[in-house]
């Protein structure tokens, strides 16, 4: 199994399609831009963290 399966297996186990997955990435690139306390809840951030995580795991594979 290549890395690309993996990923993609991945993606649509965690995140049920691409398009979500590129909403958290998205919702993510936004927090970096407006990240002071309180502005976003820290399950939110962790959320996109772990997507983050999961790429880098992935395309290290």
């Amino acid at each position: 199994m290549g890395k690309e399966t993996t990923l993609s297996e991945w993606i649509e186990d965690t995140y049920g399609t691409p398009e979500e997955l590129a909403k958290v990435l998205d919702y993510g690139i936004e927090m970096l831009f407006y990240l002071e306390e309180n502005t976003f809840d820290r399950k939110e951030v962790q959320q996109v963290v772990a997507a983050l995580r999961g790429l880098v795991v992935g395309l290290r594979g």
